[in-house]
């Protein structure tokens, strides 16, 4: 029995499909030459940081003619067309080969490094992520902020409303929290927010984390993903 609202439709044309004759010409999987191909391969792996334009403006120097789409589509039938997966393919073959990293290979294996140190974790307290999230406008409060501190490895979270940006809730919740439980907190990542971030001799949060010892991380300029975490938790008590 279709449910109410539901339409169904059906057509009276027969099921059997009509092949008809195309004029496109065949796509041919290889369009350029194999040196040329094994060279823009060479360049993903001797210097991953470069992008389809950067290769392509490079190997034209050498003599290769190719377009930046023309890069990117050799990359795709090698599974290199991601800055990590050209990274992943650099380590396995300096593992295999015993190769010795130039200095473009060891830059790019450092800016991962840096990356996935943001929210890398392993126990309790070893990495805080804190950020302030907008909640709205109160009628004879004014605006309203939700501070919030996450463990990243237990996902203990404590949140907190204020009316302006004062980041207290480490202070306040989550340091006693788990100084009860006996586990220090080692790191804190925060954006490059003013309520987090100042000169260290002045600002009070910078004095705060050089009284308990805790080390303060921010995420990279224009990369606010970086606090993904946090960004879900404030997502989860929203729904």
């Amino acid at each position: 029995m279709a449910a109410r609202g539901s339409i169904f439709m059906m057509s009276s044309w027969p099921t059997r499909r009509i092949k008809k004759k195309s004029r496109r010409k065949p796509c041919l999987k290889n369009r350029v030459a194999p040196e040329t191909e094994d060279a823009v391969v060479r360049m993903a792996i001797e210097y991953p940081v470069y992008g389809q334009v950067r290769a392509s403006n490079e190997l034209k120097k050498n003599g290769a003619l190719i377009s930046g789409g023309g890069v990117r589509s050799i990359w795709q039938r090698h599974d290199l067309e991601s800055f990590k997966k050209r990274l992943k393919v650099l380590e396995e073959k300096a593992a295999k080969e015993g190769i010795v990293y130039t200095e473009e290979q060891i830059i790019a294996l450092e800016r991962r490094r840096r990356e996935r140190e943001e929210i890398e974790t392993e126990q309790q307290g070893y990495l805080v992520a804190q950020d302030t999230y907008y909640v709205g406008y109160l009628r004879g409060q004014g605006r309203i902020y939700q501070q919030t501190s996450l463990d990243t490895y237990s996902s203990v979270a404590f949140a907190k409303l204020y009316t302006v940006k004062v980041p207290d809730l480490l202070n306040d919740q989550a340091l006693p929290f788990f100084e009860e439980l006996g586990i220090s907190i080692l790191r804190i990542l925060t954006d490059r927010g003013t309520e987090y971030c100042g000169v260290p001799e002045k600002h009070p949060y910078e004095i705060f984390f050089q009284y308990h010892e805790i080390e303060h991380t921010k995420t990279r300029v224009r990369r606010p993903q970086s606090t993904w975490i946090c960004e879900s938790f404030h997502k989860t008590i929203l729904n």
